[in-house]
């Protein structure tokens, strides 16, 4: 009888020793997971067919991302700039759970119609939306008088073409009209082209698009051609045609700030907590700028 109740004892201490042992494992994990707090699900939607000219602001979107507790689905077009399948992309992604948006509009009016029923918050990139929550841009009117002017500095005869490849676009459309009436103002023909003729006609070419800017230079390099292009952005591919002199003139602006501070407004915004953003900083830079060390920070902000 003593060896039984003996017996009974020692399997009771090997289970509650056995039980203690799996709370030592799995309860900390439970405590971390109730503990945790719940990452907000931001959709971050492109007007481009792909990814690739938005890196440097998409490392600075998932550095906010980090910091402020969120979780980025990025999403971009089977066609550049198509409005309609960006409307819907952008409504799919509220009904199945999207916190906030984080835009790139192909057509802010459009877009702000098509969400006005809808009550997540909305931030925008290059363009500003009627209705958003925020605009990571530069000040685009001013952008395209200062491009403009740094093509006057050059400028010794002959008609401008103005690029104006996607009207849609409100903040592009801001910088070309900003650009023409600065020009013409000062006595300066321009032409408006919703495609590059190749070869251009013209000696001055103006881009206001970083895409455009890219493909333009690049169309100049191979066809070994001399017309002085002015443009916009700061990709690194983008910095390598201005150090060579393919670009004439640059608008630059931190890629990386614009990434961080849209995606900490959206965040911001769900929160309760939105702030007023400021149209972003930029330059305008010729080839010999490139290794200034302000310029240096705002074309490599990554790595300097």
């Amino acid at each position: 009888m003593r060896e039984r109740k003996s017996t009974l004892i020692e399997i009771t201490l090997l289970g509650l020793l056995g039980g203690l042992a799996l709370l030592s494992l799995v309860g900390p994990q439970l405590f971390r997971d109730r503990a945790a707090p719940q990452l907000l699900s931001l959709s971050v939607l492109l007007r481009d067919t792909d990814s690739s000219g938005w890196t440097v602001a998409r490392q600075g979107m998932e550095q906010a991302a980090d910091e402020f507790g969120a979780e980025l689905r990025f999403l971009t077009l089977s066609t550049y700039g198509d409005s309609d399948e960006q409307t819907e992309l952008c409504l799919r992604e509220i009904d199945g759970g999207a916190r906030a948006l984080v835009v790139v509009p192909a057509d802010p009016s459009a877009l702000h119609t098509a969400l006005l029923p809808c009550k997540t918050p909305v931030v925008t990139l290059e363009s500003d939306m009627e209705g958003a929550d925020g605009t990571a841009a530069p000040d685009n009117i001013l952008l395209g008088q200062q491009l403009a002017q740094a093509l006057l500095e050059d400028w010794d005869g002959g008609t401008v073409l103005l690029l104006d490849i996607d009207p849609s676009c409100a903040g592009v459309a801001d910088r070309i009209q900003a650009a023409q009436a600065a020009l013409e103002e000062q006595g300066v023909p321009t032409r408006r082209a919703s495609s590059l003729d190749w070869p251009p006609q013209e000696r001055w070419v103006m881009a206001f698009d970083p895409l455009v800017t890219q493909q333009t230079a690049e169309q100049k390099e191979a066809g070994a051609l001399s017309f002085a292009l002015y443009g916009v952005g700061s990709s690194t591919t983008i910095t390598a045609l201005l150090e060579r002199g393919t670009i004439s003139a640059l608008a630059a602006w931190n890629d990386y700030a614009a990434g961080y501070l849209a995606v900490r407004q959206a965040v911001q915004a769900v929160r309760g907590e939105g702030q007023t953003l400021s149209p972003l900083t930029f330059s305008i830079l010729r080839g010999e700028d490139i290794y200034a060390p302000d310029n240096q920070k705002l074309l490599f902000p990554v790595t300097s």
